[in-house]
């Protein structure tokens, strides 16, 4: 044990010298921000659409959840209860009487489609699922993002925002079904998931064998890369950065030390697999959210007179755009965007972490997953939309549509302050000294993404490499470096390339999407119509 430890140090060791100096991080910064802004820049290509330049990612986005919602009769409604229902496990004795087995479906080799004992199959609850995907999407977006969405388009990207949460569930709904239908699962129990799977595999029953691949491969590469930076290096980042502040710690080692603390614990968690990220998130997630929502309320019915105020600005600016921020267009698009960057919805990353679930209904897990978006946008993030809007109602912090950039704005003094800043003014107007509590939300937001991320990518990284125990340790020593390198380093040029990276995602897994529904469809009536059966 002691030699391990002793060449993980070694391995570190250079990285304290690199994070220390920056010289060099303002060096690297500035050779590879050309890269990054090349990189955004291509997955962000535009069409011009009534004077706006509408990414086409995000009509994708659009387009396919609104499609979803309308061919599966607005599941986001309709399924609701049966998502619930699901969760605490009313119809958990479907998964555990036993059954004859059904007609096999074999590709490559492995079984895909239900049969009687296949619930046995899993290593998670629907719970531990649930929780472990919304902990990684549940984070800075909706503390910092929202509030720079709130600045670059007023109080109606509230509302749009809010939109794309709901047509989003049923995006996540559909990745999440084909998840857990085109899982495999190893000799030992382990299940391996997620849209390279159902890409490659779906693909192939259609007859599309080459594009199936290609799309898999395509998807796992960018999964690698969006854990490492997106997932990984910018929430350390993050956690670093607000823990420096609220301690008042200063000094060029500071990050190193903070990354090397966190980078030990998400050591911990991520080495146990699934079932122990899964426990971990369990807790983290419903405490954090639920200290998060109080406060909230507390402030939402501290003004509980304005509330009528706020939701006309809401709703009177998602129509009626405020001077100064443009078009209707334009409010639809920043609000878009920065729920697409919150809820993930059509990225497909959830789908890796609702794969391991223990069920023999693949729908099971869908109508379960369709719950991440409203949990995340339609409740999270307009709660602190609220909060801001009251906070800027009676402070006048700063002007509506004088936004920097994506995570920069000028409050009305003059003063530039990240999105999280904003954030965190606000709720500390009302409740005084909640700066620290959210300090630590933000840590706890930070490590429960970390480590759902690391999931994610070890996933994608096993397709691409194999399942060796080698392949594994290579992996979660690359993630640990790039925590420690995410806290030390003050790299906008690797964040930004990697937040692309995520929204890239889109691409490989939504074509997918849109050629594999009917499997949806067939497998949400087969769910359906088993829970009628034993209602009778």
């Amino acid at each position: 044990m002691k030699y391990k430890l002793l060449s993980i140090f070694t391995i570190f060791l250079p990285l304290l010298t690199f994070a220390q100096d920056k010289g060099l991080d303002e060096k690297v910064n500035d050779a590879f921000m050309p890269v990054a802004v090349w990189w955004e820049g291509f997955i962000l290509t535009s069409i011009p659409i009534a004077g706006y330049n509408l990414p086409i990612v995000l009509m994708l986005l659009i387009f396919g959840a609104t499609f979803f919602t309308i061919y599966f009769k607005f599941p986001n409604i309709t399924k609701f209860k049966l998502a619930i229902n699901t969760v605490r496990g009313k119809y958990d004795e479907l998964d555990h009487h036993s059954v004859e087995k059904a007609e096999l479906n074999i590709v490559d080799g492995d079984l895909v489609d239900t049969i009687g004992d296949e619930s046995k199959e899993g290593e998670v609850s629907h719970f531990q699922a649930l929780a472990t995907a919304v902990s990684g999407t549940v984070g800075l977006g909706n503390i910092a993002g929202v509030a720079v969405a709130i600045a670059l388009g007023g109080p109606g990207a509230t509302f749009w925002m809010i939109v794309c949460g709901l047509i989003g569930m049923s995006t996540k709904f559909v990745e999440c079904t084909l998840g857990v239908k085109y899982r495999d699962v190893g000799a030992d129990g382990t299940v391996y998931g997620g849209p390279m799977y159902y890409l490659s595999r779906g693909l192939k029953e259609k007859g599309f064998t080459g594009l199936g691949k290609g799309l898999g491969v395509t998807f796992a590469v960018l999964c690698v890369g969006a854990s490492f930076g997106g997932g990984n290096a910018f929430q350390s980042n993050q956690a670093a950065v607000q823990l420096s502040t609220m301690l008042n710690l200063q000094g060029g080692a500071t990050g190193v030390i903070i990354g090397i603390i966190l980078a030990f614990l998400v050591g911990i968690v991520i080495i146990g697999g699934i079932k122990k990220i899964a426990s971990v998130t369990e807790k983290i997630v419903p405490f954090m959210a639920g200290v998060y929502v109080l406060a909230s309320l507390v402030i939402i019915f501290a003004n509980i007179e304005y509330i009528g105020d706020a939701f006309a600005m809401i709703f009177n600016g998602a129509f009626t755009p405020m001077a100064g921020l443009g078009g209707i267009l334009g409010v639809i698009i920043v609000g878009f965007q920065r729920a697409a960057f919150s809820n993930e919805a059509g990225a497909g990353s959830a789908a890796i972490a609702h794969s391991a679930v223990k069920t023999k209904y693949p729908a099971s897990e869908g109508v379960v997953a369709l719950m991440e978006p409203f949990i995340d946008t339609v409740v999270i993030c307009t709660m602190t939309a609220l909060v801001i809007i009251f906070f800027n109602m009676d402070a006048g912090a700063f002007e509506y549509g004088n936004a920097v950039n994506s995570t920069v704005l000028i409050t009305e003094t003059g003063n530039y302050v990240g999105g999280v800043d904003l954030t965190s003014m606000a709720y500390d107007s009302v409740i005084p000294g909640f700066r620290y509590i959210l300090t630590i939300a933000i840590i706890l937001f930070a490590f429960s993404t970390m480590i759902s991320w690391s999931y994610y990518g070890l996933q994608s990284w096993k397709f691409l490499f194999g399942r060796g125990r080698y392949a594994d340790v290579v992996y979660k020593i690359l993630f640990l470096i790039f925590v420690i390198i995410g806290a030390g380093a003050t790299l906008d040029a690797v964040i930004k390339f990697s937040d692309a990276m995520i929204l890239a995602l889109v691409f490989p897994n939504m074509i997918g999407l849109l050629f594999l529904f009917p499997k949806v469809k067939e497998e949400l009536n087969k769910y359906v119509t088993d829970i009628k059966s034993i209602k009778k």
